[in-house]
């Protein structure tokens, strides 16, 4: 986690004699270099994998990995939940291929405190992006933690096993952006170009073959999706979808995740919720 050299102060002096005001935007680029540089250096390439808040274009030739900054721990549109597939989709339409954020958010202010349903629909959210990986936030004591209930670990636990067995598919897709620069968390408009997908931030594609639509609203249990063109199938009931919108059962644990019919990944996305052993529910 390479953050908190990333930001310049305007008004000191530097060494180049460069104004800050004009080095400010660029400095994240030079962090990002800075860190692969050193990484590259001790040979450790393989080995270590560091991501960032913050970038500029340097970062696309230096930084592997975006997170989404330090969100509050709700479901606001700015900068809860829901902002950080926005935060996904524009980065992806910058190059920047491979994102991912603070399961539960981070920033505990103003009396909010993350809750046992935010964690959890979180989680849920991650399994289908790049990486997991879980923030305590900058109150650890106002926060509902991964181990704050036994429900809690065990859903958690659900839904890192669903994304260590999208491996293959995740494999695929990272690849995919390594050797063509397509971004892995995809707006739905480029695979198909309907202007109805323009607009739309509230759902994405993993990949060409995953439609997520994660829950974004406290106490819902169901979601309206409007699926791109081609025929679908829900991961969790395996019914069949036509292109176009549909409301579906969303409980926790039953995302509202599709595959396209016809994948050659169908195997493995039927397996997903077909394991041989109950539903954690």
């Amino acid at each position: 986690m390479a953050d908190f050299g990333e930001y310049l102060p305007t008004d000191v002096i530097l060494a180049n004699g460069r104004s800050a005001m004009l080095e400010h935007n660029p400095w994240p680029g030079y962090w990002a270099m800075v860190n692969h540089d050193a990484i590259k250096e001790c040979g450790k390439d393989e080995e270590i994998l560091f991501f960032m808040r913050a970038g500029s274009s340097q970062s696309l030739a230096s930084c592997p990995m975006m997170w989404a900054g330090d969100q509050n721990v709700d479901w606001s549109e700015d900068d809860g939940l829901p902002s950080v597939i926005t935060a996904a989709l524009s980065l992806a339409m910058s190059g920047m291929g491979l994102h991912h954020s603070d399961i539960g958010g981070y920033t505990t202010l103003y009396g909010m405190k993350r809750s046992k349903e935010l964690l959890l629909r979180w989680a849920e959210f991650a399994a289908f992006t790049p990486l997991m990986r879980t923030h305590e936030g900058n109150r650890p004591k106002d926060n509902w933690q991964f181990d704050s209930d036994e429900e809690t670990i065990t859903l958690i636990a659900f839904f890192t096993s669903l994304h260590v067995r999208l491996k293959p598919y995740l494999m695929h897709v990272v690849a995919e952006n390594a050797e063509l620069g397509i971004p892995v968390m995809r707006p739905l408009f480029l695979h198909d170009p309907d202007p109805r997908f323009h607009t739309v931030k509230d759902a994405y594609l993993l990949g060409s073959d995953l439609y997520v639509a994660p829950v974004l609203k406290p106490g819902c249990s169901e979601r309206e999706v409007d699926l791109p063109k081609g025929e679908w199938v829900h991961l969790v009931t395996q019914a069949p979808y036509a292109s176009g919108k549909h409301t579906v059962q969303a409980p926790l644990g039953q995302p509202a995740v599709f595959y396209r019919s016809g994948s050659e990944f169908s195997a493995l996305f039927s397996s997903l919720f077909n394991t041989g052993t109950e539903q954690p529910l």
